[in-house]
């Protein structure tokens, strides 16, 4: 399986897996499973830092660096066929972040895990849900 993580799913991973379903934890777990981020979750978790949203106890740039040694991941760029994605989907929301992890999702033929309820319900992209 490919999955491609969700920006909290990936925090969670890292910082709370307790947080993380039964399922979720498995298909992380799974030797077979590659595990990929989008280049857009690291911006997105700069900004949530930044707000002070979430807290990190350290740097932003060490915080990323010690989780990919924690969990090992595949980065998926932000291509041209992924922003020209990301401008013809229609999502229920108008989270930048989230047009972007859909349409990596969409162009990389990942299955996208997250708990996020719009995100679940774009039929668009193929989904593993956090519940």
């Amino acid at each position: 399986m490919k999955v491609l993580l969700d920006t909290h799913i990936w925090i969670w991973a890292i910082g709370a897996p307790q947080r993380l379903s039964r399922e979720v934890s498995r298909t992380l777990q799974n030797s077979s499973t590659q595990v990929w981020l989008s280049a857009i979750s690291l911006w997105e978790l700069s900004i949530l830092a930044n707000k002070g949203r979430v807290n990190l106890r350290m740097d932003v740039d060490e915080w990323i660096s010690r989780a990919f040694n924690i969990l090992p991941v595949e980065e998926a760029a932000i291509t041209n066929a992924v922003v020209r994605a990301a401008n013809k989907f229609r999502l229920p929301t108008d989270d930048l972040a989230d047009a972007f992890i859909a349409a990596t999702a969409s162009v990389f033929e990942l299955t996208l895990v997250t708990a996020d309820e719009k995100l679940l319900a774009f039929k668009h992209i193929s989904t593993l849900a956090n519940d």
